[in-house]
């Protein structure tokens, strides 16, 4: 098979297209042939050195697909050679073919394409469990997602809006701000432009917001933490601006605030099996009726790997970014 491979250059590391051998399924194990696969910003720092794929998983890039299943291992049950079918991966996606876990796997949504499908996976799981299974977000409630324009800010508005949340986002353009609108948010705030703490704080009247999912961290955290109204829950999945940061504790304790956070990739299979099968029952019913969809901004053929890695880094995507086999 093809697959892109990380090759070390005067320049940096390059992606290049090149010949690897088709992987074998093991146990609980599908073959997927792929038709798209998901470009995420940890492919980016596995590239860079800075985020090594977890013990036993594919040193290729590549966190979530969508393709047609050619082959299962021994123990595979629910799915079936023929199948179309989306996966969360630990490696290996940016490939022609790809394995991964069944429990990893979900049905293609009835009404969507290969590449809406592949956008999916890593965002979606990663929502779910961390705004409504670690954040315990509760109809009613409120969130701010900062990077509401990204891949996962995308989702989140979705998703609030569909379960009875208010979702405020920062984004970084009027223009990204207006899309965002447009998706539901309950407003979206430029952080260029306007200081977010000051703007929730007056949104909310001066409670602030019951939960706050963040992947930028550094600066963030304190301020984070002054948007969050009493038992507020501020989760941290990313730390784009570093991750040491200065906190008043006394804040912590007066509001009764709870601090967490988590990776998705280096979780063990049964966790992701069970967001698998609650995105099963919850969400992917609403994708197959429309009321929820991923947002594609651009796709890029699998040789233009390179080229789809700096448009991401540029930051002026909105939505997703797929590769097109």
């Amino acid at each position: 098979m093809r697959a892109i491979d990380i090759v070390s250059t005067e320049s940096g590391n390059a992606l290049l297209l090149r010949d690897f051998p088709r992987p074998l399924p093991g146990d609980g194990e599908v073959l997927i042939q792929v038709a798209a696969a998901g470009v995420n910003r940890p492919d980016l720092m596995q590239r860079q050195g800075v985020y090594p794929p977890p013990p036993g998983a594919s040193d290729l890039l590549g966190l979530e697909v969508a393709g047609t299943i050619v082959e299962t291992g021994p123990g595979v049950q629910g799915y079936k050679v023929g199948d179309a079918v989306c996966a969360l991966l630990t490696g290996g996606g940016y490939a022609e073919f790809c394995l991964a876990p069944a429990g990893s796997c979900l049905p293609v949504p009835a009404g969507l394409s290969m590449i809406e499908a592949a956008a999916l996976p890593e965002t979606f799981f990663t929502v779910w469990s961390n705004l409504f299974q670690r954040g315990r977000l509760l109809p009613g409630e409120s969130v701010l997602v900062h990077g509401g324009a990204s891949g996962i800010g995308t989702t989140a508005i979705q998703l609030a809006r569909a379960f009875g949340n208010s979702c405020y986002v920062t984004a970084g353009s009027p223009d990204k701000c207006q899309r965002c609108l447009a998706l539901g948010a309950a407003a979206a705030i430029d952080y260029r432009r306007d200081d977010f703490v000051a703007q929730i704080l007056q949104l909310t009247a001066g409670q602030g917001v019951d939960l706050v999912l963040d992947m930028i961290g550094g600066d963030y955290f304190p301020r984070n933490l002054k948007c969050l109204a009493a038992e507020g829950r501020l989760v941290q999945i990313a730390i784009q601006n570093g991750a040491r940061s200065e906190i008043q504790l006394w804040q912590v304790m007066s509001k009764r605030l709870t601090i967490t956070g988590s990776t998705l990739r280096s979780r063990d299979q049964a966790f992701k099996s069970r967001i698998a099968a609650e995105l099963s029952e919850r969400v992917w019913p609403l994708l197959a009726s429309g009321s929820i969809k991923p947002v594609i901004d651009r796709t890029f053929p699998l040789a233009a790997a390179e080229q789809a890695h700096a448009y991401l880094a540029d930051g002026r995507h909105f939505g997703k970014i797929v590769l097109e086999l």
